[in-house]
């Protein structure tokens, strides 16, 4: 849906008024590699997409919030006063969280709003819709309220919303990129320190092909508390030989070779590789994109997923069968699961050429061997949260 239709669909249903419109879009994001080491003081590279959330926008003559979407049919009226104090279970909670949190700033909304959301991003796909809702409705009541429109800030703002009022403990990478994503550009990220740089990545004559298996994601907080758990129980290990290690990604693999039979259970000990080895892909990564090295940042991408089918085990069946249908097209630098595993996305890097047959190909074979259709969404790295600009 283009501006203008949305435009149309906004004064469809909240006819016309005396302040203007205004729109604003927050990006998806993918994580391009650095998988379950946020939570072991390593580093992640997310980008953010070309698509998201459109909201749009229009000051009320009273104190009433109006929410509404085009993707649910849920909507909601409360008075500005009243934000906060019921939660719904519905996707309203996600905006909502965000004015509690402004206000919890001492930032009081000093009129009702119409407010419209319009989202591009497949929900449950893991291309964080959550983050993107929740940085657009920051960005855009900051702005229309005349304060200071800190993207670093908005990230952190968002994530307490997420954290606290829809009850969600997500980390912060996903409002990190949505907030300060760049085009053309990923984000080197220390989660725990916000320490961050823009790293350039352009694809040229490539394509990032997300695919989504489809496939309902069962296991995944049990699985993740264990992985969690076993990274805690190698870091206490490996502490007896190295007082000073806060962080299993803090380990070079040299370091790492040379004290993991100190780990005697192996399955902690492969998660505990996992985590360093990972760290040091994407590290290598970012050196391999300064060059724009696209052929070594595919391998890097390659490995990544093999350690977390392997050694992490958080894959499945159906991440892994499309990752090897994906690797089978010609043009496929690299192929990867995204996100927490058992479920989800892949992200592949594809020469334009091929991009037509990896969907045909990909998705036919994909359906073959799991019975599940997959969906795929063919795209570039797009800016961060923004003011959209023009005639509305």
């Amino acid at each position: 849906m283009n501006t203008h239709e949305l435009t149309e669909q906004f004064k469809q249903k909240y006819g016309d008024g005396a302040q203007p419109l205004r729109l604003f879009q927050a990006p998806g994001r993918v994580n391009l590699i650095g998988e379950h080491i946020d939570y072991n003081g390593g580093y992640v590279l997310p980008a953010a997409l070309e698509f998201g959330t459109t909201l749009v926008v229009r000051a009320r003559d009273d104190d009433e919030l109006h929410f509404a979407s085009t993707n649910f049919e849920y909507e909601m009226v409360i008075p500005v006063k009243d934000a906060g104090k019921q939660k719904t279970g519905e996707w309203v909670d996600y905006p909502v969280g965000v004015i509690v949190e402004l206000k919890e700033k001492g930032i009081e909304l000093s009129s009702g709003y119409d407010l419209l959301f319009h989202g591009e991003i497949p929900n449950g796909a893991g291309l964080s819709s959550s983050a993107s809702i929740e940085v657009v409705t920051g960005y855009t009541l900051l702005s229309l309220e005349g304060q200071a429109t800190d993207t670093v800030e908005i990230a952190l703002l968002s994530q307490r919303a997420e954290n606290r009022y829809v009850g969600v403990n997500c980390g912060i990478m996903d409002q990190f990129a949505v907030a300060n994503g760049a085009r053309d550009h990923a984000i080197l990220l220390m989660c725990d320190t916000l320490e961050y740089k823009k790293v350039p990545f352009k694809t040229g004559n490539y394509k990032l092909i997300i695919g989504n298996t489809n496939k309902r994601r069962g296991l995944v907080d049990s699985a993740y508390n264990e992985r969690r758990t076993q990274c805690v129980e190698a870091l206490d290990i490996l502490r007896k030989e190295m007082p000073s290690l806060e962080y299993l990604a803090q380990l070079t693999e040299e370091q790492f070779k040379a004290l993991e039979n100190r780990i005697e259970d192996e399955t902690v000990r492969r998660r505990a590789r996992h985590v360093v080895e990972e760290n040091a892909r994407v590290l290598a990564s970012v050196e391999a994109l300064s060059k724009n090295d696209l052929v070594t940042f595919g391998q890097l991408m390659n490995a990544s997923h093999d350690s977390l089918r392997d050694l992490y085990e958080v894959s499945c069946t159906e991440l892994d069968v499309m990752v090897e249908e994906a690797r089978r097209i010609p043009g496929t630098l690299g192929a990867r699961m995204t996100g927490a595993g058992f479920g989800g996305c892949t992200v592949s890097l594809v020469h334009e050429g091929d991009v037509d047959q990896f969907v045909k190909q990909v998705g036919e074979a994909y359906k073959t061997r799991t019975g599940l259709e997959g969906s795929f969404y063919v795209c570039g790295v797009g800016d961060g949260v923004k003011e959209l600009k023009g005639d509305m």
